[in-house]
């Protein structure tokens, strides 16, 4: 019989991967004597010279893309031409890692922002970056899994549910009581019920439920809709800890991360092909614990600042160095990462670069919050990382103002003209269908 992912089986895994990260928090040798890449001094100034180069070459062509449509599609090939030799010397990938960010992973964000974006010309650059992290998410999947990496109209309306959904629950501006009434219709909503949206708002949500629905018929794969509703459940039960005042224990704070995380890349991992086999549950529970300890981590600043409870905010307003969190969110990432391993899909070089990527993930967030180090952990992790942590701070904070360089090279990327599109509904029918109050309305009639 076919496993269902109800909430009892959410609080097991939940359960299995909390024993799997306690295990972790058991090792202290240090972490550049585990078999891991070192960088010297001269391996990170080489390294941080290239990435000088590429972006300088960048910020020329940047300035170009504000000019003609036919400029900035010449200089948005230009820029993806520069990416292969900074890859391979700056990140130290191999050809085959390169060319799978190339051909793959890019082609395939620049198809969701630039469907995002005519669907809703409001969805701001930081709501499509953080979707479209997502659907890079669940496209990594893929591959792992026996498909073929592609966009598709429910890793669309999934990753979309983020800035419409999870970030109006997390709003601070939204009252409480309307985000419990919201929360309690979207579950109505995730069980079947066609419910007429209320608002502008909400249709834009149930769209991307039946975004959805299009591509899997609820009788023929109920587990995607379990998975959906399982989200859900960990998206109210952290609610109703931030109502609480986080007075959470530490214990209830790593619980919630788990079934948060391990829940967003379940359904990942479902919408993939709609069902699941127990290995690919389990991997792709723990990813998701993975990837949100490593968003508390990134977060801990602006949690400390909002007072959010998290493992790391909790520490970190403590006054305590985050150093053992960080061996064990490292040790953990290794852990998941070596189950890759055991998934009989999926080549070496997707593998590697999944790996690589956590890695590097923690440690820019280590360097960016370097305060709540100490400095013999800082002065440990260094050589691990393939810039110090100095220069990534700076470029960081270059790179991301207001008008700072992402801004501009998303604005170029949307403006391409280049993404295919035609295997996607049309992003203007749908908008269409979510401002049409006649929610039954045959799905025929907006897909392109």
């Amino acid at each position: 019989m076919e496993r269902g992912y109800n909430w009892a089986w959410v609080e097991s895994e939940v359960s299995t991967t909390i024993a799997e990260w306690q295990s972790c928090g058991l090792f202290r040798a240090p972490y550049c004597a585990q078999d891991r890449p070192r960088f010297s001094r001269a391996d990170q100034q080489r390294k941080e010279d290239a990435y000088d180069q590429a972006l300088r070459t960048v910020e020329r062509e940047a300035k170009q893309a504000r000019r003609s449509h036919a400029e900035r599609i010449a200089a948005q090939r230009r820029i993806v031409a520069v990416f292969p030799p900074f890859a391979s010397v700056a990140l130290g990938l191999e050809e085959d890692a390169v060319n799978l960010l190339k051909h793959g992973f890019l082609p395939i964000g620049t198809q969701f922002a630039q469907w995002a974006r005519r669907f809703d010309p409001n969805l701001t650059m930081a709501d499509t970056i953080q979707a479209c992290r997502n659907a890079w998410t669940v496209c990594g999947i893929q591959p792992l899994f026996g498909d073929r990496m592609q966009m598709t109209p429910s890793i669309l309306g999934y990753s979309l549910l983020y800035p419409y959904s999870d970030n109006y629950l997390d709003s601070e501006k939204i009252p409480t009581a309307r985000k419990l009434e919201f929360s309690a219709r979207f579950r109505d909503r995730l069980c079947g019920l066609h419910l007429v949206p209320r608002d502008r708002h909400e249709s834009a949500v149930w769209a991307m439920v039946r975004l959805i629905e299009e591509q899997f018929p609820r009788p023929r794969f109920p587990r995607v809709y379990e998975c959906l509703l399982a989200i859900h459940q960990a998206q109210e039960n952290s609610m109703a800890q931030l109502k609480r005042g986080g007075c959470a224990s530490e214990a209830e704070l790593l619980r919630l991360s788990c079934a948060k995380g391990g829940t967003s890349v379940l359904a990942d991992a479902c919408l993939s092909h709609g069902f699941l086999s127990d290995d690919e549950a389990h991997f792709a529970f723990d990813w998701g614990v993975l990837l949100q300890l490593g968003d508390d981590l990134q977060d801990v600043q602006d949690d400390l600042k909002h007072g959010a409870a998290t493992l790391f905010s909790r520490a970190a307003a403590a006054r305590l160095p985050l150093d053992n969190l960080v061996r064990q969110l490292l040790a953990f990432s290794e852990r998941v990462a070596d189950k890759i391993e055991q998934l009989p899909h999926g080549d070496p070089a997707l593998k590697s670069l999944l790996r690589t990527s956590w890695r590097s993930l923690i440690l820019m967030a280590v360097a960016r919050s370097h305060r709540f180090f100490s400095r013999e952990f800082l002065a440990e992790f260094e050589p691990a990382s393939q810039f110090r942590f100095g220069f990534l701070r700076a470029r960081h904070k270059m790179l991301a103002g207001r008008r700072g360089l992402y801004k501009v090279l998303f604005e170029s990327f949307l403006d391409s003209g280049e993404a295919d599109l035609s295997h996607l509904p049309l992003p203007e029918g749908w908008l269409a269908y979510a401002l049409d109050q006649n929610c039954a309305r045959p799905l025929q009639a907006v897909v392109g």
